[in-house]
């Protein structure tokens, strides 16, 4: 054999590792005891959680009796309902001074509206001044509404006074000169043997005799609106209270969270957003439909809050929340499925929708005094 041979049959000698041999084992044993320690300590926290989530759902009962309901699929958002950003070029006055100003309402230059601390205010060149209290103090948090009183829908009457709807007190008079209040009607006044557990907004005839408002359930209060969204409660009213006879009557029942009312200009019908239902019913006062009711629109691209008319004949409506189409709408998600609601509130008992900062959409509808069906699209403005 030659050298290069030699040289070609010639392997290099591998690294040798110098091991104890002794330790291994240990190792081995080591890892594998670790190994045992984690799954028992991860197996004994499953347990620990499953456990009484399981409990809960199965022991405790729901503060919420949800019924399924039925929503046709959103409008897209798009063409006139594109979302937009001009609300934010909006002037913002008395910001960070008012706390939850619900509705506002003008006597000349002089703005009015309540707050979530019970008052009702004048704004009035750059100032803010307490004209009148439904409650007493303190008023902190939400669970101090019920003694604190909280104003929501306010409007100017034909004499210079206010009419206010507190959630909680029932229907008032101010005089907001004379600082001079007046009880129309308490919420413990029974309405066709119900309380009103949530009186919300309200619109006055042009002569001031007639009222009509909402009473939103006489189940829930204000401060539990969202069970009351969440269950899909029908126990909400539109009602009318006479001021010279004092009567109140029932106008339409069974409504689902009925919100914002306004009477239409020639005062034939009067307007009742239906909040949970995402649409707007009419109540026909005069004419040949007086005494029926029908739907003004329905599918909303949001749930409707307040209503106001607009210089143009038709209406403002507010928006607490929209339905995103494309994308996902949460509420239109768990509207046919209750059981996902019980469930849900089985296991917290408590709020479960994060106390986030709503985004309000005002939606502007134009429509034909002559048909329902000839309502047109909303606008975002």
């Amino acid at each position: 054999m030659s050298e290069a041979d030699g040289l070609r049959q010639r392997r290099p000698l591998r690294p040798q590792v110098v091991t104890d041999d002794g330790q291994a084992p240990e190792a081995k044993d080591g890892s594998s005891f670790s190994g045992r320690v984690f799954r028992v300590t991860f197996l004994m926290l499953a347990v620990s959680l499953t456990v009484p989530l399981l409990g809960a759902m199965l022991l405790l009962d729901s503060p919420i009796d949800p019924q399924p309901l039925s929503f046709k699929e959103p409008p897209l958002l798009l063409g006139v309902l594109q979302p937009n950003t001009k609300l934010q070029q909006a002037e913002k006055l008395f910001e960070n001074q008012l706390i939850g100003p619900e509705s506002i309402a003008n006597i000349g230059d002089v703005m009015f509206t309540g707050t979530a601390d019970g008052r009702i205010v004048k704004l009035e060149n750059g100032e803010i001044e307490t004209i009148a209290r439904f409650g007493s103090g303190p008023c902190k948090t939400r669970d101090d509404e019920p003694a604190c009183g909280r104003p929501l829908g306010i409007r100017a009457g034909p004499n210079g006074t206010l009419f206010v709807a507190d959630a909680y007190k029932g229907l008032f008079e101010v005089n907001p000169w004379k600082r001079e209040v007046k009880l129309l009607i308490s919420s413990e006044t029974p309405i066709e043997g119900r309380k009103m557990s949530f009186v919300n907004d309200l619109t006055i005839t042009q002569d001031g005799r007639k009222i009509y408002f909402t009473d939103s359930s006489s189940k829930w209060q204000r401060r539990d609106y969202l069970l009351l969204v969440m269950e899909g409660t029908d126990d909400g009213r539109l009602l009318e209270y006479d001021t010279e006879t004092k009567e109140v009557k029932v106008l339409l029942d069974q409504l689902r969270f009925p919100n914002g009312v306004q009477l239409s200009p020639a005062e034939d019908f009067v307007l009742v957003a239906e909040t949970t239902m995402a649409r707007i019913r009419r109540f026909y006062l005069s004419g040949l439909m007086k005494g029926g009711a029908d739907l003004f629109v329905e599918n909303l691209p949001g749930f409707p809050d307040n209503i106001r008319p607009s210089s143009s004949g038709g209406y403002w409506v507010g928006m607490a929340t929209i339905r995103s189409n494309p994308g996902f709408s949460m509420l239109d998600f768990l509207s046919e499925r209750p059981y996902i609601k019980r469930m849900i509130f089985k296991v917290t008992m408590k709020t479960i929708i994060p106390k986030t900062k709503m985004k309000m959409h005002l939606i502007r509808i134009f429509f034909d005094l002559c048909s329902c069906k000839n309502s047109r699209a909303a606008y975002n403005i």
